[in-house]
């Protein structure tokens, strides 16, 4: 796991709002490593959006990064670049679609109704490699094929409209792998579609990072999903990273308090006759300084230093390790959320 492709280091990302300041990324350092899948997943609001608009020069008008760095370690690359000094769009261009791409949410918005979609696939080859004509038409029906979309050659002249919406996403796939980018970023790609086109979907995100070695970012908050997907697991919480490893150490020995609340929302783990067990409170407000731990005042295990200090890492294994003070030697020993202790059963490959 020493092949580092992107370091995100103490990164803080603000927006300015009704002139106060929302710091939706606090001090949050990462690792992504080449060739792997990392999901990132958390609540609404976490900030699981806004950190990865950041790899890609998409944040809103009104956010800002003010400091920290993003190092990116492209294959092409004698020197890392560090992405949160990017400013102009020209300097973006040369990283957006062609080294780093994204898949965003919602085909039906993602996607221009009054153009095909040759025609919008097209555009992103044009811009990074300049082919025309007959040529740029073969490379866009050969996408199409990639992505499993059946006669090829006559979809390329249609519109989304006469698309499903698993066949649009799939179009937004061919789009977002057009220039063969290093990383492709997943934000809820399955969100909108139903359960069986959603399998389908997954599975060819998993026979293009074998096909073009890609290295995968997938943003969900759908536990189920992650499981089927990811090598790597970090879990998002108020702008922050507070347990990361591998998925198999997230999901079967996980040790901060706020994924034990994740994992026992899962609906699988719930007991006939029992209500369905939900995160009671409210996230911290980011407009103000968030003091100790940013879960505490919903973590019904939270220790007297949870309200005044925050915690550091604890490393539970070379690639596990979680923010939370019941890590800490002299933290008195809890037990674990009864919910999660038959989670073997659930969604694994």
């Amino acid at each position: 796991m020493e092949n580092k492709i992107l370091e995100v280091k103490d990164l803080n990302v603000k927006f300015s709002l009704r002139g106060k300041e929302l710091h939706a990324i606090r001090n949050l350092s990462m690792e992504v490593y080449r060739g792997e899948t990392l999901a990132i997943v958390g609540e609404s609001g976490s900030g699981k959006s806004v950190l990865n608009k950041n790899f890609i020069g998409l944040l809103d008008g009104n956010g800002f990064i003010s400091g920290g760095e993003i190092l990116y370690h492209g294959l092409d690359r004698t020197e890392p670049l560090d992405l949160a000094k990017l400013k102009t769009e020209k300097e973006w261009m040369e990283i957006r679609g062609k080294q780093i791409s994204m898949i965003l949410q919602d085909p039906m918005t993602s996607l221009n109704p009054l153009k095909t979609v040759g025609a919008q696939i097209a555009e992103a080859i044009k811009i990074h490699q300049k082919l025309s004509g007959n040529d740029l038409k073969q490379a866009v029906i050969r996408l199409l094929e990639e992505v499993g979309i059946d006669d090829a050659p006559r979809r390329y002249g249609q519109y989304p409209h006469e698309f499903s919406g698993g066949m649009r996403q799939r179009v937004v796939i061919a789009i977002a792998i057009a220039c063969q980018p290093q990383i492709l970023i997943c934000d809820e790609p399955t969100t909108a579609l139903d359960v069986t086109i959603q399998a389908q979907i997954l599975n060819l995100l998993k026979e293009l990072k074998q096909k073009f070695y890609l290295t995968i970012i997938f943003i969900t908050h759908d536990l189920g999903v992650v499981a089927n997907v990811a090598d790597r697991v970090a879990v998002m919480y108020a702008g922050d990273i507070v347990e990361v490893g591998l998925a198999e150490e997230v999901f079967y020995d996980p040790r901060h308090p706020y994924t034990w609340a994740l994992l026992s929302s899962l609906p699988q783990l719930g007991v006939k006759g029992d209500e369905l067990y939900s995160i009671k409170g409210t996230p911290p407000n980011l407009f103000e300084p968030v003091v100790g731990d940013a879960f505490a005042r919903r973590n019904p295990q939270a220790l007297e230093i949870d309200f005044v200090e925050e915690p550091p890492y604890f490393h539970i294994s070379p690639t596990h390790k979680a923010k939370t003070w019941l890590l800490d030697p002299r933290a008195p020993k809890v037990e674990r959320p009864r919910y999660i202790e038959n989670i073997r059963g659930v969604g694994r490959r």
